[in-house]
């Protein structure tokens, strides 16, 4: 049986695996904040897990690394080892040396899913369980647990509200993610699949959609050229809050931030004091990093042979999704708390 676990937001918690078979989806509401181990001092057999992600040093990604050593630490029992690759290949080899470690477990946000499945698919078939977080490897062997954020539900929500602001007519620019990744795939997808069904008589006109690969400075730079080429630009939905500064960046350059609103996504401080503010920045779309605070619990549980005690038997459900929330000007205040910088 492969389950999957959706979380609440304000619940994230821990996750994922099952045997073969059928799917059935299961709600798993956790406490927001944990307390590991306070009466056992843990379980006597100390777990190791590696992790293996991109570069953290700031934004959503710093959060990442941030939440996956505070839940290490609140466990006893957990050695824990945070890696950092800054391309496919150097992670893969990053992986293949962990490996040779024979930890208990690993936890992996790849640079990319696709290029990372085959190494992925190595460590467990050397039986090291793997937790895959956010990017999606491409075979379901590659990863004994999954925990992702909606991204799909993230372009869906992004299309509602820009639709909803344009009242269904205007032109609209799409600055993308990496290109390739299942992150920048599905927030692509899911935007322009809700456009279609929301304003189904083609009012808005996508008239850019470009890659600015997570990164201000490339986001300047395309949305830049982006502007010289369009005259008329109603309303921009970026797929990266840090991004997004690049692209603000441009458009008060050019003058024109009267001319059109923008959309981020991650919730970055940055992102929500702007959008406080009012004006150019309208709305992010985030779901929590401390996903991978839930990705280090679930290692554990899975390398200690244990599961959620919610669940009859305990197990770890093969997948967790975490849903996305909205954030705009009216309930910013109620998402400052779970901003990045």
């Amino acid at each position: 049986m492969i389950t999957t676990a959706v979380v609440a937001l304000s619940g994230l918690g821990l996750a994922a695996c099952g045997s073969d078979g059928d799917t059935k989806t299961v709600t798993v509401q956790a406490p927001a904040a944990q307390t590991a181990d306070t009466e056992g001092g843990g379980t006597g057999k100390t777990v190791r897990i590696i992790a293996s992600v991109p570069p953290t040093d700031h934004g959503w990604l710093g959060a990442i690394s941030k939440n996956a050593k505070a839940a290490a630490k609140l466990h006893p029992d957990v050695k824990f080892e945070l890696l950092q690759a800054a391309d496919a290949d150097s992670q893969a080899q990053q992986i293949e040396q962990a490996i040779a470690q024979k930890p208990d477990a690993l936890v992996v946000l790849p640079q990319d899913g696709e290029a990372l499945t085959p190494v992925a698919q190595k460590a467990e078939a050397a039986g090291i369980p793997v937790v895959n977080i956010d990017r999606t490897f491409s075979k379901q062997d590659a990863a004994t647990a999954t925990i992702l954020g909606d991204n799909y539900q993230i372009g869906t929500l992004a299309a509602d509200y820009i639709g909803d602001q344009l009242k269904c007519k205007g032109n609209v620019v799409e600055i993308q993610g990496l290109a390739g990744i299942s992150v920048t795939e599905d927030r692509s997808k899911g935007f322009t699949d809700e456009l279609k069904k929301k304003c189904p008589d083609g009012g808005i006109k996508i008239v850019a959609s470009q890659p600015g690969d997570f990164n201000p400075d490339t986001g300047l730079k395309v949305m830049e050229n982006i502007l010289n080429a369009q005259k008329q630009i109603d309303a921009v939905y970026t797929h990266d809050d840090d991004m997004a500064q690049g692209v603000v960046q441009a458009i008060r350059n050019a003058g024109r931030d009267k001319d059109m609103f923008l959309t981020g996504v991650g919730g970055s401080s940055d992102a929500m004091k702007q959008i406080k503010a009012g004006g150019l920045y309208r709305a992010t779309f985030l779901y929590n990093p401390n996903m991978a605070a839930s990705a280090v619990n679930m290692a554990r549980l899975i390398a200690l042979g244990q599961g959620l005690p919610e669940l009859v038997p305990p197990e770890v459900p093969r997948q967790v999704i975490v849903p996305a929330a909205v954030v705009t000007k009216d309930n910013v205040a109620k998402y400052e708390k779970y901003a990045f910088n």
